[in-house]
């Protein structure tokens, strides 16, 4: 079923701005170039040896004014067989999502009428399912956006937090691949930001957990966290220098209480270990940025005895870190609304994430 989820101005805008996705052999009229490389990123980001620009983490953004009726965003999923997706907006109006494929597509977009125009585009899916790697902006008068000088927020969690499984309008449920239904612009994360005028960045991993995985004893979150595409494998740290968010919010615990598939061996959730470990990966993020308030969310999708043991468990963290850091600002705790997740898999769908986010708003509007 097709979520309707835009407001009418946006649907009107749509049907002014169109995008065609063409193949590597079509040659549209280019005018000046901008190198992918000299744009300016929010979300975790690598340029690579050819000078081309990954973005990595979900909702991974970039912004370029241009000037006339028309651009060309040239980009790629450099893996057989693989593609990826990337949504934009024009002027602060979204536009779509479109399927990235092969070594070159490009993404051309038409303003509705000549002038000066801006566009953000964003990378729809997660780390883990490849970079959305961008090579060059073709067009007239081209320049980067900088990062906008606002509060940032970083959105820490799992598939939640990414937008996956939210958004099956063109591809359904339970066909296609994983990240065929993400929606990292329509997560509740990146909607909360934009209520407030605040910037974000979203540092997710689906099936992460705290202390295990959905299925796995790890890696886990905070054992990624450092790497730069959140992969243990990937001997490259991210440097968190680069960034000072504001606020860190935290929403780990979906996978740490899962069952898992029932053929993997699987404990009962531990609380102690739970504790141990959230505790510690809290204390790390507040090494790394000290003056950033910390926001603790439990889970939307939990009920019952497991969603008392996860508030109850983020109560005591919450107490611990108080204590330790008695100076520093307290914690601050938001426990969801239990629902009765829509989206694919049993993720809460792009509707869902709306309703998350009005329900965050107040939360983090006192925050900032």
């Amino acid at each position: 079923m097709k979520v309707k989820y835009w407001p009418l101005a946006v649907a009107f805008c749509a049907m002014c701005i169109g995008c065609t996705t063409l193949k590597r052999n079509d040659n549209p009229a280019a005018g000046q170039e901008l190198s992918a490389a000299s744009l300016q990123p929010l979300g975790r980001y690598l340029v690579n040896k050819d000078q081309n620009l990954e973005l990595l983490s979900s909702a991974a953004h970039v912004g370029f004014r241009f000037e006339g009726t028309q651009v060309q965003v040239i980009a790629s999923a450099p893996y057989a067989g693989g593609h990826s997706y990337l949504q934009y907006e024009v002027d602060g109006m979204y536009q779509k999502r479109v399927r990235v494929t092969g070594q070159q597509d490009t993404l051309v977009i038409t303003a509705p009428a000549a002038g000066k125009h801006t566009v953000w585009v964003y990378k729809t899916t997660e780390a883990h399912s490849g970079p959305l790697v961008l090579h060059k902006i073709t067009g007239t008068n081209l320049a980067a956006l900088p990062a906008p000088k606002l509060p940032l927020i970083e959105f820490i969690g799992n598939s939640i937090t990414c937008g996956a499984a939210a958004d099956p309008s063109e591809v359904p449920c339970g066909t296609g691949e994983y990240h065929d239904q993400h929606n990292a612009y329509m997560a509740y994360g990146p909607r909360v930001a934009r209520a407030l005028n605040a910037s974000f960045v979203l540092s997710s991993v689906s099936g992460y957990g705290a202390y295990r995985n959905w299925n796995s004893n790890g890696p886990t979150l905070p054992q990624v966290y450092e790497k730069v595409d959140f992969q243990a494998h990937n001997l490259q740290s991210w440097d968190f220098a680069k960034f000072t968010p504001k606020i860190v919010s935290i929403a780990l615990g979906t996978n740490d209480f899962s069952d898992g598939d029932g053929k993997t061996p699987r404990l009962p959730f531990d609380s102690a270990a739970f504790v141990k470990a959230y505790v510690g990966f809290v204390q790390n993020v507040k090494a790394k940025y000290p003056q950033a308030s910390i926001a603790l969310l439990s889970s939307p999708m939990m009920n019952g005895a497991r969603r008392q043991t996860l508030e109850n468990c983020l109560t005591s963290i919450k107490n611990q870190i108080d204590a330790a850091y008695p100076t520093s600002k307290p914690v601050a705790l938001h426990f969801f609304k239990p629902m009765q997740a829509s989206g694919c898999t049993g993720h809460p769908s792009v509707a869902e994430h709306g309703i998350m986010a009005a329900e965050l708003e107040p939360f983090f509007r006192k925050l900032l």
